[in-house]
């Protein structure tokens, strides 16, 4: 196992290994499957860990869903390099991206609430954002914004994950 790793912007070429990457997490009902079609659309919101012989070892995207809000969504690790800081280095990579977009929250849906508390994310409730916010942001198709805000339509995918969000400023 190589020690050193960088973070840096994925590329189109990377989708096929993200999926690999995400499919035992899928399987195992941590993370929503997603089409590859809808990963090439969103390949400019990921960041990847590479080893220095150019093998993945994680992944995780960024998706703004509002002037000040993002969500941290597909964050994953190679089962082999679970603990060894990728998903804090790509945590940490998302949230400067963050800060760099103008966000001042990220949300995120997890299984994995011990990880994302170490991160200083806290379990969110309801009224997160104002009435007038929460109109626009119901009239997204989005999943992921469906479920920050805890619509009835993507309960399916809610079941047993927490609602969580950060403060970054």
């Amino acid at each position: 196992m190589p020690s050193e790793f960088s973070v840096r912007r994925a590329r189109t070429t990377d989708v096929p290994r993200i999926l690999e990457l995400i499919e035992p997490l899928v399987q195992s009902r941590i993370l929503l499957g997603k089409e590859r079609v809808v990963l090439y659309e969103a390949v400019q919101e990921f960041r990847v860990a590479e080893a220095a012989d150019g093998e993945l070892l994680g992944c995780g995207a960024l998706h703004v869903m509002w002037e000040d809000l993002g969500e941290v969504r597909t964050l994953a690790a190679a089962d082999s390099w679970r603990g060894a800081g990728i998903g804090h280095a790509i945590l940490d990579r998302l949230e400067q991206d963050a800060l760099e977009l103008g966000l001042t929250r990220l949300f995120c849906l997890t299984f994995e609430t011990e990880f994302f508390g170490r991160h200083g994310f806290t379990p969110i409730g309801e009224g997160v954002v104002p009435p007038d916010v929460y109109a626009e942001l119901v009239r997204s198709t989005d999943d992921g914004v469906a479920e920050f805000l805890d619509l009835a339509r993507v309960k399916q995918n809610t079941l047993g994950n927490t609602r969580m969000l950060k403060t970054l400023v």
